[in-house]
């Protein structure tokens, strides 16, 4: 059952906030939806968009200003939380940002505690979309994007699932986590010791492996903080062209790691999408 929270409308659309019980996280969520005008007398595509460390929906729907163009393009956006909440859910032992509570990285956790809360790929995939498209004006035509965190699980949800998506996007996404300190510290308490297993949530890995290919667009901002050590552009780049995979990249001088980024191009992504939207 859905719990309406907060509803306002925008650019002749709504932006309406839910809270439900979710199966596959053994909590309460909350997630954010946008429907364009054209929802009011057919169904529309839909965005999905997952955001970054210790985000929530709110993030991206109050500063990306995607909604006026979401508007335009009769595209509906949906924003969930970026991992399960409650005080029954773990949560790093020394409140670190970069683990546990708002830190799902959009995987299955197989780990202790973790892995009775912490299922936000299957959530992602599975039961969000279910509920949106009972409940929403909404077709199957799917897309998904994201940003940092949220850009490393938009590309790998999308490798990893042909044909459920139109095609990919990301801001600054978290390329190869099985090489930076990021993607190591939450792949080992949420996957274990086992790197075998890391694989199967690394864009640059699945690119290797021989992933479908769909279309695939990334910008990185060229003063991003987390750029050398964290974010790694240049190892899916490498996968990319090893493998003849069509990506878009773009790097930005001057852009940052924030929302002003995202703000700034985020317009490019949706009409990306939209192309690809029959």
């Amino acid at each position: 059952m859905l719990e309406n929270i907060s509803s306002n409308k925008v650019f002749g659309g709504w932006h309406k906030q839910y809270r439900h019980r979710s199966t596959v996280l053994n909590c309460d969520m909350r997630f954010a939806i946008y429907l364009p005008p054209l929802a009011n007398s057919q169904s529309v595509p839909v965005l999905y968009w997952l955001s970054g460390l210790t985000c929530t929906d709110e993030n991206f729907m109050q500063k990306a200003g995607a909604l006026r163009i979401a508007a335009e393009l009769g595209m509906a956006l949906v924003c969930p939380d970026t991992s399960p909440r409650g005080d029954a859910v773990a949560d790093a032992e020394d409140g670190a940002y970069d683990l546990g509570l708002g830190a799902g990285y959009y995987l299955n956790a197989t780990q202790a505690p973790w892995s009775s809360h912490y299922r936000m790929y299957d959530y992602v995939v599975s039961e969000l979309p279910a509920l949106i498209e009972q409940h929403f004006p909404v077709n199957e035509q799917r897309a998904i994007a994201g940003h940092s965190m949220g850009g490393h699980g938009a590309l790998t949800i999308a490798l990893k699932n042909p044909g459920r998506y139109v095609s990919a996007s990301a801001f600054s996404p978290i390329c190869h986590p099985l090489a930076c300190p990021w993607g190591q510290k939450a792949f080992t308490a949420y996957l274990g010791d086992d790197r075998e297993q890391w694989k199967q949530y690394d864009a640059v890995e699945l690119i290797k492996s021989g992933a479908a290919p769909l279309p695939m667009k990334v910008d990185q901002g060229e003063s991003d903080p987390f750029l050398a050590e964290q974010l790694l552009p240049e190892t899916l780049i490498a996968a990319a062209k090893q493998m003849q995979f069509d990506l878009d990249y773009q790097l930005h001088a001057g852009y940052d790691h924030s929302y002003y980024f995202i703000a700034s191009f985020i317009e490019t992504h949706l009409r990306f999408h939209q192309q690809h939207f029959q």
